[in-house]
């Protein structure tokens, strides 16, 4: 497939995303860690970034690495649209963490329950782990307070924006293809995971309702003036018009405020939403361990380019707590552990911090479906200007494509492939 553009040293094709990116660094040694001793780094949550993180630094070999992660396997949110709505088995997007055992990590099944910064541990339930240099990335926490009556309805109302949550997502949309309605999708304002992530389900599901001859449509209640990221708006808009029709209604300007489910209505304040079945995305924020050990507010505070904590100089966290202007995306995540791992590995050999220091930030690919076999790629680019901060560059699809929809799988399998096979 051809190439659609380059964006520097991180660009990405349609066939290798991120071999250059996940290539293996350099063996290094170890100054001020005792004769025979390696530095002890702890990677807290196994998804794309910390993942994007540990397998770099298993390849260098220079540490002695513990992967928490209380799941038991990896599930994959990006493309796993295509199980909800009955395309695809949810095997294709869950993977095995046998190739990090294998790697020698040693791997905690449980949460991470607190951070000890003071004695640099981390607390789970069996006891403290303890680190040299730590690697947080957790996902993302939903602020449920955000919409009021939600967390009474939570069981009700999944969110399926983390690992595992698809399957009551499936349930919600089963139930609803089956007995007709109005499936309503509740979008918040950025920052928040996956930013085309609604849009794609909500088409998915519309043209599962033209497929099996639903009685029903779906409503998205947005609370943007458009689809987000801007870049994306138009392609998004004129894709659900002319692929889905009147199957789709979009509501801007619609921010959730209170839900009742009983009643099924959403207050949107400037307006109540009547709904048979309801998807709400929930505003987003850094989890409760990070905001607990003073390393966030709403989300966690680094410096970029390394993405090293700005309260910790042993802490780098990445992914989609971290509060930086990059799109909070699988791939984006990924390259950004790649450029953790590296830092770390300059700081385990006493290197010094490169002068003048990277302008590069991790690039990312994702691809918003817009039915089973077309999709519109999304590309970003993004570098820091001295004393501007990052600058983000997109390229869109104008419109979705059936060549954009195989990419995705390509792209994806590639992905699991660098980060579990």
């Amino acid at each position: 497939m051809t190439e659609k553009a380059k964006f520097g040293p991180r660009a990405v094709d349609r066939r290798s995303v991120v071999l250059a990116a996940a290539s293996g660094l350099a063996m290094v040694a170890a100054p001020g860690i005792a004769r025979g001793a390696r530095p002890r780094v702890v990677v807290v949550g196994g998804g794309w970034g910390g993942l994007g993180a540990l397998r770099a630094l298993a390849r260098a070999g220079s540490a002695e690495l513990t992967l928490v992660e209380p799941h038991p396997a990896f599930v994959s949110c990006p493309l796993s649209i295509h199980y909800i709505v009955g395309e695809r088995p949810f095997g294709e997007f869950e993977h095995s963490y046998a190739a990090i055992d294998r790697s020698g990590v040693r791997r905690i099944p449980e949460p991470a329950l607190a951070i000890d910064r003071d004695r640099r541990e981390v607390v789970t339930a069996s006891g403290r782990i303890g680190y040299d240099y730590l690697v947080l990335a957790p996902g993302v926490e939903y602020a449920e307070e955000a919409i009021a009556g939600y967390a009474e309805a939570r069981t009700a109302l999944p969110v399926g924006f983390r690992p595992f949550e698809q399957h009551g997502v499936k349930a919600l949309v089963d139930r609803f293809l089956a007995e007709g309605g109005t499936f309503l999708i509740a979008v918040p304002k950025p920052p928040y995971r996956c930013p085309p992530a609604p849009y794609e389900r909500a088409c998915l599901i519309a043209e599962q309702i033209a497929r099996r001859g639903t009685k029903g449509k779906v409503v998205i209640a947005d609370a943007n003036p458009k689809p987000m990221p801007p870049p994306i708006a138009e392609p998004i808009l004129a894709a659900m018009r002319s692929a889905h029709g009147q199957r789709i209604e979009y509501l801007p300007d619609h921010e959730a405020k209170a839900v009742d489910p009983a009643k099924g209505a959403l207050d949107c304040g400037i307006a109540d939403v009547p709904f048979t079945h309801a998807n709400l995305v929930l505003p987003m924020r850094a989890p409760k361990l990070l905001r607990e050990a003073g390393l966030a507010e709403r989300w966690a505070a680094v410096r970029l380019p390394d993405f090293r904590s700005q309260a910790d100089d042993r802490i780098w966290i990445v992914g989609d707590s971290a509060g930086t202007p990059l799109p909070k995306s699988g791939h984006v995540a990924f390259n950004a552990g790649v450029s953790v791992a590296e830092a770390i590995e300059r700081r385990i050999a006493g290197a010094p911090e490169p002068v003048p220091p990277p302008t590069g930030l991790p690039a990312g690919i994702c691809f918003a479906a817009v039915t089973h076999d077309r999709a519109i790629m999304i590309n970003v680019a993004a570098h820091l200007v001295p004393g501007e901060g990052p600058k983000l560059r997109f390229e869109v699809d104008p419109a979705p494509t059936r060549e954009s929809s195989e990419a995705a799988f390509v792209w994806g399998r590639s992905m699991w492939q660098n980060m579990l096979g």
